[in-house]
């Protein structure tokens, strides 16, 4: 093993020269202020074991624009309201390519992706395919009975568990997951795929965690490139190992239809669901793939499962625990549910706009907890000036949405969970407000914002209006949830929520 040792030895060596030149041939340059960093590593300590919290930290010293070197990786980010408009508004073409990390290479992932893919040809196609066949009003609306169907589900699933005595409360996320999974399933693949006690839906579940939290961490094989043979931390192996799992699992669909297609199992009248848009795809364009290869159909419909299943579940499981946190507000959204929709009935998803309280409850939960805390990171295409800073090609930069929708600027009272702050406000999440960009901006919006904007108020409302909610034995009133959030690329809850479901109101 001495040659080994010996190339690292080499390896760091080699790296400090590189450092410091490049910190010479940019002194000069006028970069955005931020922390001075160590040799070789730059500023890879100033991420903290949260990096959202971490680099939210440096605003009150460096402001809202903040240069780091993460080893050789220079990086911008992105703190206030007022830079992420400069950004979106003035710059958004310059840094609408993506910065990618060993993680998102593991299976080629990021040659497929959209979400993590470079800006090209290829990324405004699939964008297209899904903006038209998933996202588009007409769409949304053909599939209310879609969504109904998959909450009811969820709703009957709680309620056998409360009925077999779930005195010490159940996992809130052990129902919304498979709920909100099933609701991908039928608007992509014509079909219910899980439930909450499926070994599939567990093991989708653990891979997309896994995944996410690999995308999220820093990884030395970032700072050092030619160490990355070595994966010195695991994270390639686990990535590699999570992904693969993912993979597996939703290839098998596409190969079961396949199948089918083959086979002429489908009815010449069946209409044609998202599965089978992308398999009949040719391309018109010059730019555009003639077909899309098994695999890119494969990562497709994986992206689609990941930002509507681990996403959509995250956000109900912080509203209910913001919720039990702040019973006046509890009470005021249920108070609210029995008015418009009655105590006897079921809320459906028509009755959503006359419920602002709870559209409110929503756009609070998310200010606060950003489901991607650190907007996927984009990448200089060119160097730009930037707020009077000369930003080099191929900079990183982070756009902190969690630090700008908690930041005492924008917001009174910031870290204080308080829906009225949005009633009778203009502020929304569909990227035109800078203080509130919880689903990103610009060209690289997430494309499912329509869909969220039914989906979260049905199941978060259902859930409301169908049971009274109470925590479990094991948290006294007097002790607050803990909401320690994971570490990745999605902040999710350390700890599953646990509470109670009571008394039926339907």
């Amino acid at each position: 093993m001495e040659w080994m040792y010996n190339y690292v030895l080499c390896s760091i060596f080699l790296s400090l020269i590189w450092y410091l030149r490049q910190k010479n041939s940019y002194r000069r340059s006028k970069l955005p202020p931020g922390p001075e960093g160590w040799p070789v590593v730059g500023n890879i300590f100033d991420l903290g074991t949260l990096p959202h919290r971490g680099l939210a930290a440096l605003k009150q010293k460096y402001g809202p624009v903040v240069w780091l070197n993460l080893g050789p990786v220079k990086t911008m980010v992105i703190l206030s309201a007022g830079a992420a408009e400069e950004l979106f508004k003035n710059h958004d073409l310059s840094f609408a390519d993506r910065s990618i990390n060993d993680a998102m290479r593991s299976h080629d992932f990021h040659k497929s992706s959209m979400a993590l893919g470079a800006h090209s040809s290829y990324w405004r196609t699939l964008r297209r395919i899904c903006t038209v066949e998933l996202f588009s009003n007409k769409r949304i609306n053909e599939t209310a009975l879609i969504r109904q169907k998959c909450v009811d589900e969820m709703l009957a699933w709680i309620e056998k568990e409360a009925k077999e005595g779930a005195s010490g409360g159940i996992e809130v996320l052990k129902f919304v997951f498979p709920a909100a999974f099933n609701l991908i399933g039928n608007l992509t693949l014509s079909r219910d795929l899980v439930d909450p006690y499926s070994e599939m839906a567990s093991e989708f579940k653990m891979a997309l965690a896994g995944f996410s939290e690999c995308l999220g961490r820093p990884n030395i094989s970032d700072l050092f490139p030619w160490l990355r043979w070595l994966d010195l931390q695991g994270l390639r192996m686990r990535t590699d190992q999570d992904l693969a799992k993912a993979i597996q699992i939703i290839s098998g669909f596409v190969h079961e239809r396949v199948k089918e297609r083959q086979q002429k199992e489908r009815r010449p009248t069946e209409h044609k669901d998202f599965l089978d848009v992308v398999l009949d795809f040719e391309g018109s364009g010059k730019d555009e793939p003639a077909k899309l290869s098994d695999h890119q159909i494969t990562i497709f419909l994986m992206e689609m499962f990941m930002a509507g299943t681990d996403t959509t579940s995250a956000t109900i499981e912080w509203a209910m625990c913001e919720l039990l946190q702040n019973p006046e507000s509890m009470k005021k959204v249920k108070a609210e549910l029995s008015r418009v929709v009655g105590v006897k009935n079921k809320l459906i998803e028509s009755d959503i706009d006359n419920l602002p309280y709870l559209q409110a409850t929503i756009e609070e939960t998310l200010r606060l907890h950003a489901p991607v805390p650190l907007v996927l990171p984009r990448k200089a295409i060119q160097e730009t000036v930037f707020m009077g800073y000369k930003i080099p090609k191929d900079t990183q930069v982070f756009v902190n949405a969690w630090a700008i929708g908690r930041d005492e600027e924008s917001w009174e009272d910031a870290l204080t969970f308080k829906p009225e702050r949005f009633l009778g406000s203009s502020i929304g999440y569909k990227g035109q407000n800078f203080e509130f960009i919880p689903f990103g901006a610009g060209r690289r919006i997430c494309p499912g914002i329509p869909l969220s904007h039914r989906t979260l108020p049905l199941i978060l409302g259902s859930l409301l209006h169908h049971f009274d909610w109470e925590l479990s034995e094991n948290v006294s009133s007097e002790m607050k949830i803990d909401m320690t959030e994971t570490m990745g690329l999605a902040a999710k809850k350390l700890k599953p929520l646990k509470a109670v479901p009571k008394r039926l109101t339907t």
